[in-house]
């Protein structure tokens, strides 16, 4: 089934060679069903890329969406064209009065900064505090994770000594949880990240699970017991070759940074890079739109519930 984006969206050209069902615009407001809406707010410096990769697993359901993305009014993206953010972009102010059956929160290249050094940090709370009313349920990604988890329930983060960086492997701790229904019992995803939330801090708070964990890259992902929140602290998202890209850019610009542990072939940056992940990112988008969206958020989307 389709996901409606917008016609002149870069992501759709990329996502039609991939064989995912675009539905234009014309044609979805003659479907006589109600769309899910979905808010995407994007704080990845690399917006296309990071638009491109979470349309392609939200489109992969058969479910049809309505996709809204957003950013913040309080920093100026330097690396994507004010055109872009002007044609496909809303700003919290236009959205603030309705409602989302879904949102998601990327994360951000920020977290050498305590979160209140961060120059959104204010709007941000303000969106976050805005979903709990406004949004049935919520996706926090890397950063987004670590901020939404500080802001509702305390939760510090913490600086690691060396950037956690690779493809890891992941032990499912609640298999019968629906988010992770149909994982495999151990499976791989990416971690991109110089800081951490600790598993004695989740643990402490009785409105928090962890339902996914690695013996080397930590706490993976965690939910709320309202089932209205989820925290994803590495970057099941990305494309076979993110990481490579970000070693690249990370040597040309003369930083110390070590090759991504278990990702290139033999530890090789020449060899390309295999994408262990692809399936199970999938998966968990697809559980987290039907089980905690879908069948969960109500027909009427003005009568959403308040939210922890």
């Amino acid at each position: 089934m389709p996901i409606c984006i917008p016609n002149q969206l870069p992501a759709r050209e990329i996502l039609e060679r991939e064989n995912i069902f675009i539905m234009n615009e014309i044609r979805a407001s003659h479907q006589d069903i109600r769309p899910l809406r979905i808010a995407i707010l994007n704080l990845m410096p690399t917006k296309i890329v990071t638009e491109t990769q979470l349309l392609r697993l939200l489109s992969n359901t058969p479910l049809q969406l309505e996709i809204t993305l957003l950013q913040t009014a309080t920093h100026v993206s330097k690396n994507t064209s004010s055109e872009h953010l002007n044609t496909f972009y809303r700003d919290y102010d236009e959205v603030k009065n309705e409602k989302f059956d879904g949102l998601i929160v990327t994360g951000a290249p920020v977290e050498n900064l305590d979160f209140e050094e961060v120059d959104y940090w204010e709007e941000l709370c303000g969106i976050m505090d805005w979903a709990r009313t406004n949004v049935h349920c919520s996706l926090y990604i890397c950063w987004g994770a670590q901020a939404a988890l500080y802001h509702k329930y305390g939760i510090p983060k913490y600086p690691l000594d060396k950037k956690m960086f690779g493809v890891f492997e992941h032990d499912v701790l609640h298999p019968s949880h629906e988010l992770v229904r149909g994982f495999d019992e151990v499976f791989w995803a990416p971690h991109s990240r110089h800081s951490q939330v600790k598993e004695e801090d989740i643990h402490t708070c009785k409105k928090l699970e962890i339902l996914v964990k690695s013996k080397e890259a930590g706490v993976f992902l965690i939910a709320s017991k309202s089932r209205r929140s989820f925290f994803i602290t590495g970057h099941i998202e990305y494309d076979y070759n993110t990481l490579a890209l970000e070693y690249e850019r990370d040597v040309c610009r003369g930083l110390s940074i070590e090759v991504p542990k278990y990702y290139f072939p033999n530890d090789d940056p020449k060899n390309r890079p295999v994408n262990t992940w692809r399936g199970h990112a999938h998966l968990m988008f697809a559980n987290w739109l039907n089980y905690f969206v879908y069948q969960e958020t109500p027909y009427d989307i003005n009568k959403i519930l308040p939210s922890e």
